[in-house]
């Protein structure tokens, strides 16, 4: 074997650059609203046109974007799709979850959202839309802030013991004048949603709107994930009716049996 093939492969800082690059325009264009263009890719990437050009047609030829036949904007692609669902299975909550995401929304009327703990960052797997003339809601993939959320706040309460401290330990971003960034105040609501089983994140990134979350458990009582209704404040107050909070812990229960939970 020739002694070329048998030397170790280094990595260069053309490498590293050209791959970052990939990722960063894999997410510009699953955030974009529609296709885009050669020119506004270049322009948001900061980068050449031809370069931009040359990666995008590398994803087209991958099956990780497509070039749009009327506008030639490019959009992402259904390799990426496949990819996305083919994570989402890997987090299996979602096959218990999503039998009991319909019925709540057709009991509350309002949208309903799932989501999951990965690595140390809540992300919503997925929502349904609810019945109300005005939505609110999230995209699935969206991360959530621990502190300014439902979802959130039932991670902390049930979630990693050391979560709570490794989030306090730096700053808290205010999204509203009604976030919580004060860690004291944090502590107590966590302690708070411990007690009760269920969360509420009123006003806490955008003014008018609730969240009601409520945990998903396995077999072995480990915090899954999360399930939560969202609407405007006049449908879910700061306060939530028994009613609304007998349906949250009911869904987030039956999930967490068809995981192997069972009540203590």
């Amino acid at each position: 074997m020739p002694a070329a093939a048998l030397a170790p492969q280094t990595t260069t800082v053309s490498d590293l650059e050209s791959v970052d690059l990939v990722f960063r325009l894999l997410e510009l264009l699953a955030a974009a609203s529609g296709p885009m263009g050669v020119t506004e890719v270049a322009r948001e990437l900061d980068i050449s046109k031809p370069r931009a050009h040359r990666h995008l047609r590398a994803l087209v030829q991958n099956g990780y974007a497509r070039q749009d036949g009327r506008s030639e904007g490019y959009e992402i692609g259904v390799g990426l799709l496949r990819l996305g669902e083919q994570a989402r299975e890997r987090f299996n909550v979602m096959g218990a979850v999503r039998p009991v995401m319909a019925p709540l929304r057709a009991a509350t009327g309002l949208a309903v959202t799932a989501s999951a703990l990965v690595g140390d960052e809540v992300v919503v797997l997925e929502m349904l839309h609810g019945a109300k003339l005005i939505e609110f809601g999230v995209r699935p993939g969206s991360k959530l802030d621990l502190h300014a959320s439902a979802h959130g706040l039932v991670t902390l309460a049930f979630g990693p013991p050391l979560l709570l401290e490794a989030m306090l330990s730096k700053p808290l971003h205010a999204w509203t004048d009604d976030t919580l960034t004060d860690p004291d105040r944090v502590r107590a609501e966590v302690a708070r949603v411990r007690v009760q089983g269920w969360a509420t994140a009123v006003d806490a990134v955008q003014v008018g709107v609730n969240a009601l979350a409520a945990p998903v458990f396995d077999h072995r009582g480990v915090l899954r994930g999360a399930v939560a209704l969202v609407g405007a404040t006049q449908f879910i107050p700061a306060e939530p009716p028994p009613e609304q909070i007998a349906l949250i812990k009911g869904a987030a229960a039956e999930a967490s049996r068809s995981l192997g939970w069972k009540e203590v």
